[in-house]
């Protein structure tokens, strides 16, 4: 049986269990519709976020490289119902070594499609660009809104969560530390 059918028939007898009949005419195809859906929300499972800076330059630029606002969709581990949020990747180059705009927004996106921690997820993104670019800072922020904090237990719909990791001049330098994060705010 492949990954697809043991997906579907999980579904299905999911269904069952709740009490639903699976061959009604409204959900004779939700097992096939969630097992693609959790394809999707999986993609990034067996990938390596640092595998994504495949653009690499040497521009000569030592100055902050800041993209923000990079959305994403993940999938909270705990409950596997979705968190969603943005992402803020900053770094500060060595030797003027630059990586692609596009490939930070690609780590986001491999880090984020698989069962996740938010602040796992803010580390694999920070720890693959330390490790791909060696850059003399990184910062990443992410907020995001949990719907296992919203559709279940407490209950709090808009609550959000915001997580940092700060690698190299952005650990040690506490006014660099305070400008990245001014220009996320901004």
């Amino acid at each position: 049986m492949n990954t697809t059918d043991k997906l579907e028939v999980a579904v299905y007898q999911l269904l069952e269990a709740l009490g639903e009949n699976p061959e009604r005419e409204g959900l004779v195809d939700t097992p096939k519709r969630v097992a693609k859906m959790f394809r999707e929300m999986s993609a990034g499972l067996g990938k390596d976020p640092k595998d994504e800076f495949t653009a690499v330059f040497s521009e000569g630029h030592e100055e902050v490289v800041l993209v923000k606002d990079i959305e994403f969709h993940s999938m909270c581990e705990h409950h596997l119902v979705p968190f969603f949020g943005k992402a803020h990747v900053a770094y500060i180059p060595q030797e003027g070594k630059v990586t692609g705009l596009s490939k930070l927004a690609r780590a986001v996106e491999v880090a984020s499609k698989r069962p996740q921690l938010q602040e796992r997820l803010t580390a694999q993104v920070a720890d693959a660009l330390q490790d791909a670019l060696n850059p003399q800072g990184v910062f990443v922020m992410v907020e995001a809104e949990h719907m296992c904090m919203a559709m279940r237990g407490i209950k709090k719909p808009g609550a959000k969560t915001v997580t940092t990791v700060a690698r190299g001049l952005y650990q040690e330098d506490p006014i660099l530390r305070r400008e990245i994060l001014s220009m996320i705010k901004d």
